[in-house]
């Protein structure tokens, strides 16, 4: 994925990028509300979790105003996940997407609702998508409210789906659905 869209530029990773995944994901800020204040990475960790062979998920990282700021990634829903979520049309193209601004600097801002709106944007005019969606923990208020004002809509619980910090929890399917 390349696309620009004001002062937000989302490119693909590259090995430069390591470092700053290295340093996020040692923060308990970013931790609290990504993978867990519990598991923070090693470079190791970051090379298995970023720059695997997985050729279905798509890896990115996002800029603002030049600034490295944050992490994307969106994977076509496989058959057994829809299921899962409620989707019994098989046939339809479903991605789904995880993201946080790893520069905790940047938060409160609106940089993430112009990144998921400038994702969203690609995904619509590029991928001819049926639907987007997400699974934010039900307590990450500020990231629902975000999802929200870029378009995505509450479409179920997902009970237990997350282990976070060695509790399950619920998190939220929330969906894109263009008009």
């Amino acid at each position: 994925m390349r696309y620009e869209k004001g002062d937000i530029k989302v490119r693909p990773l590259k090995d430069e990028d390591a470092e700053f995944l290295y340093n996020w994901l040692n923060d308990p800020r970013i931790l609290e509300y990504y993978e867990g204040r519990d598991k923070p990475f090693t470079h190791e960790m970051v090379e298995e979790a970023f720059y695997n062979d997985d050729k279905e998920k798509v890896a990115c990282i996002v800029q603002y105003k030049g600034e490295k700021v944050g992490y994307l990634q969106y994977y076509p829903l496989d058959d057994e996940t829809k299921l899962r979520y409620g989707y019994t049309n098989l046939d339809e193209f479903i991605y789904g997407t995880d993201q946080f601004i790893g520069d905790s600097r940047y938060w409160n801002k609106g940089v993430g609702t112009l990144m998921i709106k400038a994702m969203v944007e690609y995904f619509m005019l590029e991928k001819g998508l049926h639907r987007l969606v997400m699974d934010p923990m039900t307590w990450n208020r500020r990231a629902i409210r975000c999802y929200e004002k870029c378009g995505y809509s509450k479409a179920r619980i997902l009970p237990q789906n997350e282990l976070h910090e060695g509790e399950w929890h619920d998190c939220w399917l929330m969906e894109y659905i263009p008009d």
